[in-house]
């Protein structure tokens, strides 16, 4: 069986129950569902916001192709990957990553192989708003997160 695969890339926040629903709908051979859900964090009151942008089409089309590397790897029955882009406050949602298995390792390992790749090669850029300063300031991938997602380059 081909696994369910659902990528988007959109302003909305998303209700995580709500994606988990639509992903397993009808399956009733999935015995691990394991979610991930990025918030955007205050950094101590400094961050007044995060602006995502992307180039639409392209970053739908790199994740769908991670999602399809994970599908290949491990024995999912389901991938789901909802990524925000625009202006996020913070303590609003940024990104989910759903995996559904019939077991549970896979579906945890699948999850972690997917946020590495968001993190550090997924085609978005982050500009940081502070809260006294105004204006952005560019992100970069931070080295540990580099680390991580090296791993699966094994």
């Amino acid at each position: 069986m081909r696994a369910r695969i659902v990528v988007r890339v959109q302003t909305e926040s998303f209700d995580v129950a709500a994606e988990a629903a639509l992903l397993t709908q009808g399956c009733t051979n999935i015995g691990a569902l394991v979610s991930f859900t990025g918030l955007c964090r205050d950094e101590g009151g400094a961050l007044a916001a995060l602006e995502i942008e992307h180039y639409p089409g392209m970053a739908e089309a790199e994740i769908h192709r991670a999602a399809l590397e994970a599908a290949s790897r491990w024995p999912l029955e389901g991938v789901l990957a909802v990524h925000r882009h625009g202006l996020i406050r913070p303590g609003e949602p940024i990104v989910l990553v759903i995996t559904a298995s019939l077991h549970r390792g896979e579906a945890f390992v699948a999850a972690s192989f997917l946020m590495d790749y968001l993190k550090t090669e997924a085609p978005f850029w982050k500009k940081r708003h502070l809260a006294d300063e105004g204006t952005g300031h560019w992100v970069q991938a931070k080295a540990r997160d580099h680390a991580a997602a090296e791993k699966w380059r094994a």
